[in-house]
């Protein structure tokens, strides 16, 4: 087996609306906007899952047990390039938009969405954007916080 480079082999797209998170067409798919060229190199935040432990110890225990509670994610959130002349996704990505963030991972970033991939399926509801300072030898940049609405769907098919 060989190991799978990250590097251009992750897309990700907002995405207006979906019937099924389970299995988003690739209809819905591509009337969706592509972010993974506008997201920073570490722009993707938070889109890793916690579980929470519930604890199942009782008083004749001897040895402290647990099982699993919540998942739960923290902290997810856009960081991306801004455009110049007309910024189409600074402009879609507003306070109080929702959609769902979908992420593709290890295929070829180029590589159209199609049946049978698998994909992250995250409901969302946007924070405000937040203007990053201005630095040395970087790109002007905003973060945008995405709120989980829903339980996400992780390892959906594309239909």
């Amino acid at each position: 087996m060989a190991d799978i480079p990250v590097d251009g082999n992750t897309r990700v797209a907002w995405v207006p609306a979906i019937s099924n998170k389970a299995a988003p067409t690739t209809g819905e798919l591509n009337a969706g906007i592509l972010l993974q060229s506008l997201i920073t190199a570490d722009g993707l935040a938070g889109f890793e899952p916690e579980t929470a432990d519930v604890d199942t110890t009782s008083l004749a225990s001897t040895f402290n047990t647990v099982t699993i509670g919540r998942d739960t994610f923290s902290g997810t959130m856009l960081r991306l390039k801004k455009q110049d002349g007309t910024d189409t996704a600074y402009n879609t990505l507003v306070r109080g938009a929702a959609g769902y963030i979908v992420i593709r991972r290890d295929i070829l970033e180029t590589t159209s969405w199609a049946a049978g991939q698998k994909v992250e399926v995250y409901p969302v509801v946007c924070g405000q954007t937040k203007r990053l300072n201005p630095e040395a030898n970087t790109v002007a940049r905003y973060e945008v916080p995405t709120k989980i609405t829903s339980a996400p769907e992780l390892r959906a098919t594309v239909a």
